[in-house]
């Protein structure tokens, strides 16, 4: 019923609740998108049209101005939104709430590794100011230019003073709790939290890191290069996922998902982190599902873990505790954290130490722009090689960095982002 309501919204223009899809229903969080579908075109004209003549009732983004009326004005803006010629774009941001952004946007600050990805997927990095610490110190190699850019301090709380200094149009947030708070101490710069850091690989019906991307492609007058890269990863994200939906339950591996950080307590992913996502879709069984219902990770109960057994372990690995990534072409530290994993006590009698299936996955698979389907791609052709005999997630991985990120970084002989390697 719910997706006939939304088909018919579509079609009439029945007021509805906006939601984030990405099947038919989905919803692009513009205002003018007064006929409530993934794009703003002629139909929304139409839409209004008919709005004001008192034959459809009013959506909820018919307000294309939000002046608190709708009449012709939102015709004209409508119109210069199709145009990419309007001096304010009325979105929703990655809380649903309505954020006003003057464009054109030149001048951007970026304060984690998802923004910058994004941007320059859409060939808008040159727009880019500022950035973290955090990218500076970390991101050198994947953002040699950016990275050289004036710091704007921590990411997560940034120095106002020198935001305000560096003239921004835009500052792209990480979180989404403190942006109230940014925006009275930064007059003049709009505050956006859009949801880059969110994969939203299972509910894709719920995304909004692909909602995001649209809302950049608007916002930036980058609108086709948006779409071809939510097309490429769709496309990838859909191949694996045809196969995996056909798998029964007792197919799937039982998987252990950890953040490996030598020395510290053994720390486990729960059911609301990215890796949960990322497993489920790849083919697997989180063995979170049974005991961590929670957010993000936490600290394992070692007498429960005694009565698991995991076929497979991942560990995320840290680039503060372990070389990997981009920042080296020696996987001996990654694979002597391996070999520590082996050792623990409370893993040493199940399954996937026995089997070796220990599998070492970078921090850039749990952050920046699409890191979560690469990753994705990598745990599928690990826990189902003969499933996905067609499927090689280095060549995905590669495509990625050479056509979207624009980078001259050849996987072959750089870095080291999954240990043991893949085979083709």
């Amino acid at each position: 019923m719910r997706r006939l309501a939304l088909i018919l919204a579509m079609i009439s223009c029945i007021p509805l609740i906006v939601t984030y899809a990405f099947a038919d229903d989905y919803t692009l969080g513009i205002f003018g998108n007064a006929d409530m579908d993934g794009k703003i075109d002629e139909r929304d004209i139409e839409c209004v049209r008919d709005i004001i003549k008192g034959s459809n009732d009013e959506t909820e983004l018919a307000d294309a101005n939000r002046d608190g009326k709708i009449d012709e004005s939102d015709i004209v803006q409508i119109e210069k939104i199709i145009g990419s010629e309007q001096e304010v774009l009325h979105i929703l941001d990655g809380n649903g709430n309505p954020v006003a952004v003057k464009t054109p946007v030149q001048r951007i600050i970026v304060l984690y590794k998802d923004s910058p990805e994004v941007l320059r997927a859409l060939d808008a990095a040159d727009r880019i100011v500022g950035v973290s610490d955090y990218i500076k110190q970390w991101d050198a190699v994947l953002f040699p230019e950016i990275s050289k850019l004036p710091s704007v301090g921590h990411f997560i709380n940034p120095d106002y003073e020198k935001i305000l200094s560096l003239n921004a149009d835009v500052l792209l947030v990480f979180g989404s709790t403190r942006v109230d708070e940014m925006q009275k101490q930064l007059p003049g710069v709009t505050v956006l939290f859009l949801g880059l850091y969110n994969p939203d690989l299972i509910g894709a019906e719920q995304s909004r890191y692909k909602d995001g991307v649209k809302k950049l492609g608007y916002i930036l007058s980058k609108r086709e290069e948006a779409e071809e890269f939510i097309n490429w990863r769709d496309y990838w994200l859909n191949t694996i996922k045809s196969r995996t939906d056909e798998l029964s339950e007792d197919e799937k591996p039982l998987v252990m998902n950890i953040h490996y950080r030598p020395g510290k307590e053994l720390q486990i992913s729960c059911t609301g982190y990215k890796t949960y996502q990322m497993t489920s879709i790849a083919g697997g069984r989180d063995i979170a599902e049974s005991a961590y219902n929670c957010d993000t990770y936490t600290n394992v109960n070692l007498e429960w873990l005694l009565t698991q057994n995991p076929e497979i372990i991942l560990a995320q690995l840290y680039y503060e505790y372990t070389k990997h990534g981009f920042n080296t072409d020696d996987p001996s530290e990654t694979a002597a954290g391996r070999d520590d994993i082996m050792n623990i006590s409370v893993l040493t009698n199940c399954s996937a130490v026995k089997d070796g299936h220990i599998f070492m996955m970078a921090d850039n698979f749990r952050n920046g722009g699409d890191g979560c389907l690469i990753g994705t791609a990598y745990l599928a052709k690990w826990f189902h090689p003969d499933l996905f005999d067609d499927l090689d997630p280095k060549a995905i991985h590669q495509e990625y960095l050479t056509r979207f990120q624009h980078l001259n970084y050849d996987l072959d002989e750089q870095g080291v982002f999954v240990y043991p390697p893949v085979k083709s």
